[in-house]
């Protein structure tokens, strides 16, 4: 049986929205609670902040992943539809730029208009989308799968500081909230890292400091809104 290989870049349409997802999640839940609870209000006003945060939060995800993404589509689709175009009408020219985008990579010039000829008589639309366009299987936007990912990443990684806001006392919900919060944002921060190979300790604290960042701001915002209101 031949064996196959796993990549990483077969998974990068819906990773990057599930990264993005889960971290705008956290941070936007996480400091929205924060900035609520820190003007002193109820515990069930929190919640129905968190809550409402949540649901606005995967459903504004999903829109505008839908849409970023859908426009990379239709981009794919014009650019597939002028080759197709470019193929029926100008053969041999099509031909000699596949021929010259394997020479420039060091195939002898003859070898490489008959590798050129070999491909197009196989699959003349899917070689020049590869070798011209840089458009693959494994790289077609997929909107619908990217809305879907955005939504359920948002609304796992917005769950966490809810949940923490929930079982936590009423006078502690900010600290508790921060804690938790920026534990599972180093959590994500580090795998995303070992998926993607990268620096573990660099992307933990980007991640961290950021999401700090921000919720030490709304928690400010929230505190003198409620001395100045």
């Amino acid at each position: 049986m031949p064996r196959t290989e796993d990549h990483v870049v077969e998974k990068l349409g819906w990773l990057r929205a599930a990264v993005l997802g889960a971290n705008d999640g956290i941070v936007s839940t996480a400091s929205l609670i924060a900035g609520v609870a820190s003007s002193h209000a109820s515990q069930k006003s929190i919640l129905i902040a968190g809550i409402a945060g949540l649901v606005a939060g995967a459903l504004s995800m999903a829109a505008g992943e839908y849409v970023s993404v859908s426009s990379q589509a239709d981009a794919e689709k014009a650019d597939l539809a002028r080759e197709r175009r470019e193929l029926a009408e100008q053969p041999e020219f099509e031909l000699q730029e596949l021929t010259d985008v394997y020479t420039k990579r060091g195939v002898e010039p003859g070898l490489a208009r008959e590798v050129a000829k070999q491909l197009t008589a196989h699959d003349a639309l899917g070689t020049h989308a590869r070798e011209e366009l840089g458009i693959t299987e494994m790289t077609t936007a997929q909107p619908i799968v990217a809305a879907i990912a955005s939504a359920m990443s948002f609304a796992v990684g917005a769950a966490v500081p809810l949940i923490a806001a929930i079982i936590s006392p009423e006078s502690r919900v900010t600290l508790v909230v921060t804690a938790a919060s920026l534990v599972c944002l180093a959590v994500l921060g580090a795998i995303g890292a070992r998926i993607g190979k990268a620096d573990v300790w660099w992307a933990t604290l980007r991640v961290t400091f950021w999401g700090a960042l921000a919720m030490a701001l709304t928690a400010l915002i929230g505190h003198f809104s409620d001395a100045v209101i």
